[in-house]
């Protein structure tokens, strides 16, 4: 027979407790004890040691950190391996009422370093022993010896130790793997077990945590209720799910948890230690809360989402509104226009020719007046339409509005006292400089006529950006940079049933006679027209302020040349020879009189086809004055056409009617030249002049 092998023993601590233990089995010459090289930033060292000697027992000295996670990793690596533990008698009772409750290492050594040699190495056999007997259990023979040497064993009791070590193993699983924190508390409420969990939603740092109070483990605040209820459950009560703090900043609570306590009791029924389960509910009562306010919150959420629909759609309706009165205006103005065209037209001429009679040209000036107000009016139906045929151009707006104070002065009158605020480093805007001239005086003459006892207008600009909530809200503007006009006065102010109202075309609060209720329409119509937005704030007695937002322009600077109006009529000579070309009779009369009447000679056309003809028979036409709106061939095709067979041939446009060839969305092509009806025969003689001279 082979005699048997030592038994081997590992130690892991301090050279002097080394030393003591190898005094302790001098006289063993059946154990060998061998130091091993531990690191405890690095036990994974450990492992190939262990792995190629398999001892029987390791020894951990008293002052490695975290002795029981040392002891979980060798049994992990060597299951086979005993564990003994040499510590101060301080710390000893302390581990042992720990080690039932820490899977693998419940049947683990103790040993005191005070105690005698012989103790020590008692115990070192002892373990070193039963390492030896459980391998010998984990082979054939040994079992069939085992079940020899203890017949009294029932195959009952073996099914029973398998189960039990199944349902340990098991037990062991759902602890390690749980997310909630189990800690086992002991007498007097001492901590003397925790699982994974507990060591990072409690923040136990190590094993030394062992036998102190499990209370101080939550906040400040916590502590007594918490002692309380370890005191329940040592009365044999379970207690479940009640809500504390875990963890606190001040009187903010960073982490809720959720605790439930229950007895665990020994073989004689005593209550011998206390189960604590906690559960972090932070997302939970964050989701709770969240419900709540939601809930608080709903009734005014739902109003609010009522109260924007609404302002949507009655933004939506205003807006059908405008457009379908555009409609309706614009094309009133259209006939209109060509009926002035000829009055106005006609009286020229007459004045012309009546001579001195006083009488005659008094009558002709009141006919006169009449139709040039009646002019105006269609003018700012179109402008209000978005019909207004426009002449854009990069505008300084401080220029203009400084430009302006001494006529908006002269409106306003003494009892008025005009104000500007003009603002530094001010964007240009890209705009028809007159109609926003007129549109500021008919702003400085509301406000004038909403302050009879006198106050303040002042007109304001700046430089504004307009967001897309904004946007959102108001239907038709454009996210963006703009040049900001405001004007505000000290009036008696717009109520808000009228408020809505204030850009209808015929809406007026004046005495019959005294307005048209056309000045705020146009305004709206020629911002808008212009890419703009227009919005006006009011308060019953305290004033109203209109403000204009018209398009940053970013283009290169241009300087427009301004010609100096000449007062002499400009007039034509015999050679220079113009084509008119209008399907309405009684404007194709009045403008070929006109012309001839301005010294040139004159041709005139119904339409395309006889102007085409008139073209190719008479190579001296100069200039084609032609309607744009026309049957059949518009004025732009008879344009086109008759520049294909005359490269040179001048071209004047003329219309009562923006919606057509050569004016999209409200701005003249490049090249073209228009005159808009109704026209004087001041303002013919003046265009046709500089087209005929133009380049």
């Amino acid at each position: 027979m082979h005699a048997a092998r030592p038994f081997l023993v590992l130690f892991m601590g301090e050279a002097a407790d080394a030393a003591r233990l190898r005094s302790a089995t001098a006289g063993m010459p059946d154990l060998t004890l061998e130091p091993a090289d531990y690191d405890p930033a690095a036990p994974e060292r450990l492992e190939p040691r262990l792995r190629a000697s398999l001892p029987d027992a390791a020894v951990i000295g008293p002052n490695l950190p975290n002795p029981l996670n040392l002891a979980r990793h060798l049994r992990q690596v060597s299951p086979r391996t005993q564990i003994v533990f040499l510590l101060p008698p301080e710390r000893i009772d302390r581990l042992r009422a720990s080690l039932p409750f820490v899977p693998n290492l419940g049947a683990s050594w103790t040993v005191s370093t005070e105690a005698a040699p012989e103790n020590i190495a008692a115990v070192l056999r002892e373990a070193a022993s039963a390492a030896r007997e459980r391998a010998n259990m984990e082979t054939l023979f040994g079992r069939i010896n085992l079940q020899l040497a203890a017949g009294a064993r029932t195959a009952e009791g073996q099914l029973r130790r398998t189960q039990l070590a199944m349902s340990e193993r098991y037990l062991a699983t759902l602890l390690s793997q749980s997310p909630d924190a189990f800690i086992a508390i002991g007498e007097e409420g001492s901590l003397i077990a925790w699982n994974e969990a507990a060591r990072h939603l409690l923040g136990i740092g190590s094993d030394e945590a062992i036998g102190l109070p499990a209370v101080q483990l939550f906040p400040e605040q916590s502590r007594e209720e918490i002692a309380h209820l370890i005191e329940a459950a040592r009365g044999d009560e379970i207690i479940r799910h009640r809500e504390i703090p875990l963890r606190t900043e001040g009187d903010k609570v960073l982490v809720h948890g959720e605790i439930s306590l229950a007895p665990i009791h020994d073989e004689s029924g005593r209550v011998a230690s206390v189960s604590m389960t906690v559960r972090d509910i932070t997302a939970r009562r964050r989701a709770e809360e969240e419900l709540r306010q939601l809930n608080q919150t709903l009734a005014q959420r739902i109003a609010e989402a009522v109260a924007e629909r609404e302002q949507a759609e009655e933004a939506l309706r205003q807006a059908q509104k405008m457009e379908a009165l555009g409609q309706l205006t614009g094309g009133i103005a259209h006939d209109f226009n060509n009926m002035l065209a000829v009055v106005i037209g006609s009286l020229d001429l007459l004045t012309r020719r009546i001579g001195t009679d006083p009488r005659a040209r008094r009558y002709v000036d009141a006919a006169t007046e009449g139709a040039r107000r009646a002019a105006t009016l269609t003018q700012r139906l179109l402008a209000f339409a978005r019909q207004q045929p426009l002449n854009p151009e990069p505008i300084e707006v401080n220029k203009l509005v400084a430009g302006m104070s001494d006529l908006l002065a002269h409106s306003l009158g003494s009892d008025i006292r005009l104000e500007t605020v003009l603002a530094g480093g001010l964007w240009r805007t890209y705009a028809d400089p007159n109609q926003l001239e007129s549109a500021l005086l008919n702003l400085a003459v509301n406000a004038r006529d909403a302050m009879p006892d006198g106050g303040r207008l002042t007109i304001e600009t700046q430089n504004a950006f307009l967001d897309a909530r904004y946007a959102a809200a108001h239907l038709g503007v454009a996210e963006g940079q703009y040049v900001l006009v405001a004007v505000t006065d000290t009036g008696t102010g717009i109520p808000p049933e009228v408020l809505g109202k204030v850009f209808d075309p015929f809406f007026t609060t004046k005495e019959v006679g005294k307005g048209t209720g056309l000045g705020l329409s146009q305004v709206y119509g020629f911002v808008k027209q212009t890419g703009g937005h227009v919005k006006i704030y009011s308060e019953p007695g305290q004033g109203t302020t209109v403000k204009i937002y018209l398009p940053r322009y970013v283009a290169a600077e241009t300087e427009a040349d301004q010609e100096e109006a000449s007062s002499e009529l400009p007039s034509g000579e015999l050679e220079e020879v113009v084509l008119v070309v209008e399907d309405e009779p009684a404007v194709r009369r009045f403008s070929v009189d006109a012309l001839t009447e301005l010294g040139y000679r004159v041709l005139e056309a119904d339409g395309a086809k006889a102007a085409l003809r008139l073209i190719d028979a008479h190579p001296e036409i100069a200039l084609l004055f032609t309607d744009i709106v026309m049957p059949d061939v518009n004025g732009q095709k008879l344009a086109k056409e008759a520049r294909l067979r005359r490269p040179d041939l001048k071209v004047l446009f003329t219309t009562g009617y923006t919606r057509n060839a050569v004016v999209h969305n409200g701005v003249l092509d490049p090249g073209v030249e228009l005159i808009a009806k109704p026209f004087t025969i001041n303002e013919l003689a003046a265009r046709v002049r500089a087209v005929l001279d133009s380049r």
